[in-house]
């Protein structure tokens, strides 16, 4: 996914006063388990998060998403501050565990009844409902049976699907099935440094294709169900690669491989590559793709979801010097990558966001026109950019000059694309709220509104502020 030649890694990325179309759309994201806490209440089963955040040594300061942002509680609230920012979408997942508790049955009244409440409050207020259906929180019952490991967990998926397609199918405009599967796949069953937490290369493979057939299932389901005319999309985290030295090229096919072509290979191709399949020969045989298999995967795509937040520099390990894994996924003892743990990723010059990703523009610009280029009837929406960073309250502000450069380069970025012809429909600023950041707990900051743990007191950042201004106007504000 590279277009090197064509890019100015030069240029700083901060223009002002360009004009978005007036059908492009500025909103912001969330995921269920990293705002809405009450893990409890509503007839809410127990997710995978749920076990993993409570083991001890897992997430950072032992947090858990208990409480969280109490979203589930605060909901009213949240979709004023929402309105009062100007958003004009905002991207929420669904908590299958909250639908159907065990992963299995009927659906959960109370949990349709959230959700109802959460979607009519956005129409009411003007702003476009984005639904992911899967934002990692996997009901703990069906990774009891093997979860994504386990084939009959995508077809669980699709009757989940199926629910929640008859519940909402009048309202929903834009249906996105599952958010990074890369993530869900390799940190969940290879390196572990995600929930369930295990390491096994073959399990995470296996996983990776009952995550696109999942993707196939849900997205057949909720045609068959849906009464208005929606789109049917995905997110990827598609990786940016660039490569060191003599062994770069070789890296980046690899990686590559492993971390964009293995999704946009069956989901778009109706295939997956070979040289994955070949690469990954010793890990597994792949019997657990079956015949049939990709002919549901590949289904009509309106949209693809794409997540950007770095770069990476990659070349093959010498076996000799101390190996680097600088990733970006956080310190694991296991590589996330099955077959390809001898692929060092260096480090990058600065800024450096407090995750430790490099700040590149350029990288977002260069993604787009590659997937653009490469599937140029398929439009695209940016569904996460942003940054974390040690905001600190001011006098009752939050002067957060770092984010807010951070998001009109990257904007500034999306402009670039589209006036290379990139059909590009959106931006959703990741995100929203300070919330539970996965293995990080609440130890890094990525909201424009920050939350205040104590007394969960929301307070609009600087970045809120000028985002408000460019989501009014559809222009990058001066």
């Amino acid at each position: 996914m590279t277009d090197v030649a064509t890019t100015d890694y030069r240029d700083d990325y901060r223009d002002a006063g360009l004009q978005f179309p007036a059908d492009f759309v500025f909103g912001s994201a969330t995921a269920s388990y990293q705002i809405e806490g009450a893990v409890n209440e509503g007839g809410r089963g127990p997710s995978i998060w749920d076990t993993f955040s409570h083991t001890p040594g897992k997430v950072h300061n032992g947090d858990t998403g208990d409480q969280a942002d109490d979203h589930y509680h605060r909901l009213d609230a949240d979709l004023d501050l929402m309105k009062s920012l100007n958003l004009q979408a905002y991207r929420f997942s669904i908590s299958w565990p909250r639908i159907q508790p065990t992963g299995r049955g009927p659906a959960n009244p109370e949990g349709i009844a959230f959700y109802t409440r959460l979607i009519d409050g956005l129409i009411e207020r003007g702003i476009t409902p984005i639904v992911t259906l899967y934002h990692w929180d996997l009901p703990q019952a069906l990774e009891d049976e093997g979860g994504w490991a386990n084939r009959a967990t995508s077809y669980a998926f699709a009757d989940y699907a199926r629910i929640v397609g008859q519940a909402f199918g009048d309202r929903i405009g834009t249906w996105t099935t599952l958010n990074e599967p890369w993530c869900s796949a390799y940190l969940g069953y290879a390196s572990g440094v995600h929930a369930p937490g295990l390491n096994d290369y073959a399990a995470s493979l296996a996983a990776v294709h009952h995550l696109n057939l999942a993707h196939g299932l849900a997205v057949t389901a909720l045609k068959e169900v849906v009464t208005n005319d929606p789109q049917f999309s995905i997110t990827l985290n598609l990786h940016v690669l660039r490569p060191e030295g003599e062994t770069g090229a070789e890296a980046v096919r690899r990686i590559d491989g492993l971390g964009n072509r293995v999704f946009l290979g069956p989901l778009l191709d109706g295939e997956y590559p070979a040289d994955v399949i070949a690469d990954t020969s010793e890990v597994t045989d792949w019997s657990f793709v079956h015949d049939g298999d990709l002919d549901l995967i590949k289904q009509p795509l309106d949209l693809l979801g794409v997540n950007y937040y770095s770069t990476n520099l990659v070349r093959v390990w010498d076996g000799v010097s101390p190996k680097q894994s600088a990733d970006g996924h956080g310190e694991a003892s296991v590589s996330p990558w099955p077959a390809a743990s001898d692929i060092e990723f260096l480090e990058q010059p600065g800024p450096h966001t407090e995750m430790g990703w490099n700040i590149d523009p350029s990288g977002l610009e260069e993604l787009l026109v590659s997937v653009s280029t490469a599937y140029p009837n398929l439009p695209l929406m940016i569904t996460e950019n942003g940054a974390a960073f040690d905001d600190q309250v001011v006098d009752g502000r939050v002067p957060d000059a770092d984010r807010t450069d951070y998001l009109r380069r990257h904007i500034t970025a999306a402009h670039k694309a589209l006036s290379r012809g990139v059909d590009l429909r959106g931006y959703q600023v990741w995100s929203l709220m300070d919330n539970f950041e996965w293995a990080y707990g609440y130890s890094k900051r990525f909201g424009i509104v920050r939350v205040d743990y104590d007394t969960l007191e929301r307070t609009p950042k600087d970045s809120a502020l000028w985002y408000s201004e460019l989501a009014a106007t559809n222009r990058i504000p001066d």
